[in-house]
């Protein structure tokens, strides 16, 4: 069989990463596709105590297990059925569980760092980067994490200034020269999207 198709997309929290991606997978409709999302890969931190665990920072390429992400996706290139990890954020460590993905002909991989590793990067086909407003992003980032996470204005006001924005600057902007495409404003930029979603096609159907 040939080689499956594999699509990295990078870019900062809020950006609309997750809005590219499931924009793309619907326009790929027909073909079988799966989607990594390099979050299930934060290091297992078992060995550490809950304090310890509580101190990480989750916004630096060194919370990412890599290298079994980058086995995985060899082991899919090779046809292989893998078992992803998940995590357990109430603990701060690795779960026991894991989900099972059988190989297919596209693979996503979306993540802030799925383009900061070299020999991850090597593995794509198509390297994508989407670019958003620093504005835009942390409203966004607001508004999920008080909706979803319980938490308060101020505590992600506070993590934003002393830890994502810096983090971002430092290790997640500089990404997007590695990228083949850039897409400003995220999932609203669909003329960007068809040109990205036909030419993954056209690689599809070679």
């Amino acid at each position: 069989m040939d080689k499956p198709t594999i699509i990295g997309i990078a870019g900062g929290s809020g950006s609309g990463k997750t809005s590219v991606t499931r924009k793309i997978m619907e326009s790929l409709e027909g073909h079988s596709i799966v989607l990594i999302e390099q979050d299930y890969y934060y290091k297992d931190q078992s060995h550490k105590t809950f304090e310890e665990r509580l101190e990480t920072n989750y916004d630096h390429p060194f919370a990412f297990d890599n290298d079994l992400l980058i086995e995985h996706i060899q082991q899919l290139m090779n046809r292989e059925t893998i078992d992803i990890p998940t995590y357990d954020y109430a603990n701060h460590t690795r779960s026991s569980e894991t989900i099972r993905v059988e190989p297919k002909e596209v693979i996503i991989i979306e993540g802030i760092f799925a383009l900061e590793n070299e020999e991850l990067r090597n593995l794509m086909d198509v390297k994508l980067y989407v670019d958003t407003d620093s504005d835009i992003r942390i409203l966004r980032r607001l508004s999920r994490d008080i909706k979803e996470r319980g938490r308060s204005m101020e505590s992600v006001i506070e993590q934003y200034l002393s830890v994502v924005r810096p983090m971002h600057l430092q290790f997640i902007e500089p990404t997007k020269r590695f990228s083949d495409i850039i897409i400003p404003e995220g999932g609203e930029n669909i003329v960007a999207i068809d040109i990205i979603t036909t030419k993954i096609r056209s690689l599809v159907n070679e």
